[in-house]
Protein backbone atom coordinates (compact mmCIF):
# COMPACT_ATOMS: atom_id res chain seq x y z
CA UNK A 1 0.00 0.00 0.00
CA UNK A 2 1.39 3.27 -0.63
CA UNK A 3 2.14 5.72 1.83
CA UNK A 4 -0.01 9.27 2.00
CA UNK A 5 2.49 11.03 0.86
CA UNK A 6 2.40 8.99 -2.87
CA UNK A 7 -1.09 9.75 -2.56
CA UNK A 8 -2.22 13.00 -2.99
CA UNK A 9 -5.04 15.82 -3.24
CA UNK A 10 -5.76 18.64 -5.98
CA UNK A 11 -7.66 20.80 -5.17
CA UNK A 12 -9.17 23.99 -7.54
CA UNK A 13 -11.38 26.27 -7.66
CA UNK A 14 -13.41 27.07 -11.11
CA UNK A 15 -14.85 30.14 -12.32
CA UNK A 16 -12.52 32.57 -10.69
CA UNK A 17 -13.95 35.97 -11.95
CA UNK A 18 -14.90 39.16 -11.13
CA UNK A 19 -18.56 38.06 -11.06
CA UNK A 20 -17.77 35.62 -8.23
CA UNK A 21 -15.44 37.29 -6.06
CA UNK A 22 -17.41 37.34 -3.03
CA UNK A 23 -17.97 33.24 -3.97
CA UNK A 24 -14.59 33.14 -4.57
CA UNK A 25 -13.46 34.30 -1.35
CA UNK A 26 -15.80 32.37 0.72
CA UNK A 27 -14.52 28.67 -1.27
CA UNK A 28 -10.63 30.23 -0.53
CA UNK A 29 -11.92 30.69 3.39
CA UNK A 30 -13.63 27.20 2.96
CA UNK A 31 -10.23 25.20 1.42
CA UNK A 32 -7.25 26.98 2.87
CA UNK A 33 -7.79 25.20 6.63
CA UNK A 34 -7.24 21.92 4.69
CA UNK A 35 -4.70 22.57 1.71
CA UNK A 36 -3.39 25.95 2.23
CA UNK A 37 -2.78 27.81 -0.83
CA UNK A 38 -1.96 24.26 -1.86
CA UNK A 39 -4.85 24.67 -4.68
CA UNK A 40 -5.55 25.95 -8.26
CA UNK A 41 -7.46 28.24 -9.57
CA UNK A 42 -9.52 28.42 -12.83
CA UNK A 43 -9.56 31.89 -14.21
CA UNK A 44 -12.20 33.04 -16.79
CA UNK A 45 -10.99 36.59 -18.48
CA UNK A 46 -14.34 37.68 -19.41
CA UNK A 47 -17.07 35.86 -17.97
CA UNK A 48 -19.91 35.35 -20.38
CA UNK A 49 -18.49 38.62 -21.84
CA UNK A 50 -19.45 40.90 -19.48
CA UNK A 51 -17.27 40.72 -16.33
CA UNK A 52 -13.94 41.11 -17.41
CA UNK A 53 -10.74 41.74 -15.63
CA UNK A 54 -8.88 44.58 -16.17
CA UNK A 55 -5.22 45.39 -15.86
CA UNK A 56 -4.40 47.58 -12.75
CA UNK A 57 -7.99 46.23 -11.06
CA UNK A 58 -8.22 45.12 -7.39
CA UNK A 59 -9.49 41.77 -8.65
CA UNK A 60 -6.65 41.67 -10.85
CA UNK A 61 -4.57 42.52 -7.99
CA UNK A 62 -6.05 40.22 -5.93
CA UNK A 63 -5.34 37.44 -8.74
CA UNK A 64 -1.37 38.63 -9.11
CA UNK A 65 -1.34 38.65 -4.79
CA UNK A 66 -2.87 34.74 -5.13
CA UNK A 67 0.20 33.86 -7.60
CA UNK A 68 2.98 35.20 -5.15
CA UNK A 69 1.42 33.10 -2.19
CA UNK A 70 1.90 29.77 -4.26
CA UNK A 71 -1.95 29.21 -6.06
CA UNK A 72 -1.58 27.87 -9.49
CA UNK A 73 -3.37 29.89 -11.86
CA UNK A 74 -4.91 27.99 -14.84
CA UNK A 75 -6.78 29.91 -17.89
CA UNK A 76 -10.36 28.99 -17.85
CA UNK A 77 -11.55 29.50 -21.01
CA UNK A 78 -12.15 32.79 -22.28
CA UNK A 79 -15.85 33.65 -21.71
CA UNK A 80 -17.34 30.03 -20.37
CA UNK A 81 -19.92 30.53 -22.83
CA UNK A 82 -21.07 28.41 -25.82
CA UNK A 83 -20.82 30.58 -28.96
CA UNK A 84 -21.78 27.66 -31.66
CA UNK A 85 -23.73 24.64 -31.31
CA UNK A 86 -21.85 21.10 -31.29
CA UNK A 87 -22.44 19.14 -34.49
CA UNK A 88 -22.65 15.79 -33.79
CA UNK A 89 -25.45 14.50 -31.63
CA UNK A 90 -22.67 13.32 -29.35
CA UNK A 91 -21.90 16.45 -28.37
CA UNK A 92 -24.76 18.03 -28.47
CA UNK A 93 -25.21 15.45 -25.82
CA UNK A 94 -22.37 16.19 -23.68
CA UNK A 95 -23.78 19.52 -23.60
CA UNK A 96 -26.90 19.54 -22.80
CA UNK A 97 -26.39 17.14 -19.93
CA UNK A 98 -22.86 18.86 -18.61
CA UNK A 99 -23.32 22.29 -18.71
CA UNK A 100 -26.07 24.77 -19.19
CA UNK A 101 -24.45 26.28 -22.44
CA UNK A 102 -21.20 27.08 -21.24
CA UNK A 103 -19.24 24.20 -22.87
CA UNK A 104 -17.18 27.23 -25.08
CA UNK A 105 -14.47 24.54 -26.40
CA UNK A 106 -16.81 22.11 -27.29
CA UNK A 107 -17.52 23.92 -30.42
CA UNK A 108 -14.63 25.33 -31.50
CA UNK A 109 -12.14 24.69 -34.57
CA UNK A 110 -8.48 24.63 -34.03
CA UNK A 111 -7.83 28.04 -34.97
CA UNK A 112 -10.35 29.81 -33.12
CA UNK A 113 -9.71 28.04 -30.44
CA UNK A 114 -5.77 28.45 -30.35
CA UNK A 115 -6.84 32.62 -30.63
CA UNK A 116 -9.13 32.64 -27.70
CA UNK A 117 -6.19 30.11 -25.72
CA UNK A 118 -3.43 32.61 -26.91
CA UNK A 119 -5.66 35.94 -25.83
CA UNK A 120 -6.66 34.98 -22.66
CA UNK A 121 -3.18 33.62 -21.57
CA UNK A 122 -1.69 36.72 -23.20
CA UNK A 123 -4.31 38.17 -20.38
CA UNK A 124 -4.01 36.93 -17.47
CA UNK A 125 0.49 36.03 -17.63
CA UNK A 126 0.24 40.00 -17.98
CA UNK A 127 -1.86 40.65 -14.90
CA UNK A 128 -0.38 37.60 -12.37
CA UNK A 129 3.38 38.02 -13.77
CA UNK A 130 4.25 34.53 -14.54
CA UNK A 131 3.45 32.01 -17.06
CA UNK A 132 -0.03 29.96 -16.33
CA UNK A 133 0.29 26.58 -15.26
CA UNK A 134 -2.40 25.36 -17.95
CA UNK A 135 -5.86 25.14 -19.18
CA UNK A 136 -9.20 23.56 -18.39
CA UNK A 137 -11.85 23.97 -20.77
CA UNK A 138 -15.08 25.53 -19.08
CA UNK A 139 -17.29 21.87 -17.99
CA UNK A 140 -14.08 20.51 -19.10
CA UNK A 141 -15.34 19.73 -22.51
CA UNK A 142 -13.24 19.86 -25.61
CA UNK A 143 -13.47 19.39 -29.27
CA UNK A 144 -10.62 17.95 -31.62
CA UNK A 145 -10.11 20.87 -32.08
CA UNK A 146 -9.30 22.52 -29.22
CA UNK A 147 -7.21 19.46 -27.95
CA UNK A 148 -5.07 20.35 -31.04
CA UNK A 149 -5.11 23.92 -30.56
CA UNK A 150 -3.52 23.29 -26.82
CA UNK A 151 -0.59 21.07 -28.67
CA UNK A 152 0.28 24.11 -30.54
CA UNK A 153 -0.04 26.53 -27.85
CA UNK A 154 2.45 24.42 -25.67
CA UNK A 155 0.40 24.25 -22.81
CA UNK A 156 1.95 21.88 -20.23
CA UNK A 157 -1.33 20.63 -18.49
CA UNK A 158 -5.06 19.92 -19.06
CA UNK A 159 -7.42 18.53 -17.74
CA UNK A 160 -11.21 16.81 -17.79
CA UNK A 161 -13.33 14.76 -15.76
CA UNK A 162 -11.16 11.62 -16.42
CA UNK A 163 -7.69 12.53 -16.52
CA UNK A 164 -4.88 15.17 -16.39
CA UNK A 165 -2.43 15.10 -19.30
CA UNK A 166 0.07 17.10 -21.04
CA UNK A 167 -0.97 18.63 -24.21
CA UNK A 168 2.44 19.50 -24.93
CA UNK A 169 3.87 15.67 -25.16
CA UNK A 170 0.10 13.76 -24.97
CA UNK A 171 1.45 11.98 -21.68
CA UNK A 172 -1.52 11.05 -19.50
CA UNK A 173 -0.46 12.66 -15.48
CA UNK A 174 -3.46 11.41 -13.49
CA UNK A 175 -6.13 9.13 -13.88
CA UNK A 176 -9.58 8.69 -11.89
CA UNK A 177 -12.94 10.86 -11.58
CA UNK A 178 -12.76 14.29 -10.15
CA UNK A 179 -15.16 15.25 -7.39
CA UNK A 180 -17.27 18.26 -7.83
CA UNK A 181 -20.82 19.25 -6.62
CA UNK A 182 -23.90 20.47 -8.68
CA UNK A 183 -27.00 22.65 -7.55
CA UNK A 184 -28.53 23.21 -11.31
CA UNK A 185 -31.15 21.22 -9.73
CA UNK A 186 -32.46 19.34 -7.05
CA UNK A 187 -31.64 15.89 -8.53
CA UNK A 188 -28.38 16.59 -9.21
CA UNK A 189 -27.29 18.56 -6.34
CA UNK A 190 -28.39 15.20 -4.48
CA UNK A 191 -26.86 12.57 -6.94
CA UNK A 192 -23.37 15.32 -6.74
CA UNK A 193 -23.85 14.91 -2.25
CA UNK A 194 -23.94 10.90 -2.80
CA UNK A 195 -21.03 10.92 -4.97
CA UNK A 196 -18.58 12.88 -3.13
CA UNK A 197 -18.16 10.13 -0.54
CA UNK A 198 -17.94 7.52 -2.98
CA UNK A 199 -15.78 8.98 -5.40
CA UNK A 200 -12.71 9.80 -2.76
CA UNK A 201 -12.73 6.19 -1.21
CA UNK A 202 -11.24 5.13 -5.09
CA UNK A 203 -7.80 3.63 -5.25
CA UNK A 204 -6.14 7.01 -7.13
CA UNK A 205 -3.02 8.57 -6.81
CA UNK A 206 -4.12 11.85 -7.17
CA UNK A 207 -7.44 12.47 -6.14
CA UNK A 208 -8.88 15.94 -7.83
CA UNK A 209 -11.75 18.16 -5.74
CA UNK A 210 -12.62 20.56 -8.35
CA UNK A 211 -15.22 23.24 -6.36
CA UNK A 212 -17.15 26.23 -7.66
CA UNK A 213 -19.11 29.43 -6.90
CA UNK A 214 -22.47 28.36 -6.51
CA UNK A 215 -21.50 25.72 -4.14
CA UNK A 216 -21.28 27.91 -1.55
CA UNK A 217 -24.79 28.98 -1.48
CA UNK A 218 -26.31 25.67 -0.50
CA UNK A 219 -25.39 24.45 2.92
CA UNK A 220 -25.31 20.87 2.15
CA UNK A 221 -22.97 21.43 -0.07
CA UNK A 222 -20.50 23.40 1.94
CA UNK A 223 -20.32 20.58 4.42
CA UNK A 224 -20.41 17.88 1.82
CA UNK A 225 -16.93 19.87 0.45
CA UNK A 226 -15.89 20.39 3.95
CA UNK A 227 -16.08 16.54 4.71
CA UNK A 228 -14.92 15.68 1.60
CA UNK A 229 -11.42 17.51 2.23
CA UNK A 230 -10.52 16.49 5.51
CA UNK A 231 -11.15 13.12 4.96
CA UNK A 232 -8.96 13.71 1.96
CA UNK A 233 -6.05 15.10 3.88
CA UNK A 234 -6.10 12.90 6.16
CA UNK A 235 -4.71 10.03 4.29
CA UNK A 236 -3.06 12.40 1.15
CA UNK A 237 -0.86 15.15 0.87
CA UNK A 238 -2.25 18.43 -0.74
CA UNK A 239 -0.32 18.77 -4.12
CA UNK A 240 0.32 21.38 -6.94
CA UNK A 241 -0.62 20.27 -10.47
CA UNK A 242 2.62 21.01 -11.69
CA UNK A 243 4.22 18.60 -9.14
CA UNK A 244 2.57 15.81 -12.00
CA UNK A 245 5.27 16.74 -14.17
CA UNK A 246 8.20 15.91 -12.23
Amino acid sequence: MSCARDRLVLASIHDVSPRFEREVDQLLDLLSPHVGRRLAMLVVPNHWGDAPIVAGSAFARKLRRWADEGIEMFLHGNVHRATATAESSHDRLRARWMTAGEGEFLSLGADEALARVRDGRALLEDIIGRPVVGFVAPAWLYSDGAKIALEQSGMLIAEDHLRVWSPATGETLASGPVITWASRTKPRLASSLLAAPIVRKLPMRALRIGVHPPDVRHPALVRSIASTFRSAVAHRRPSAYAGLLS
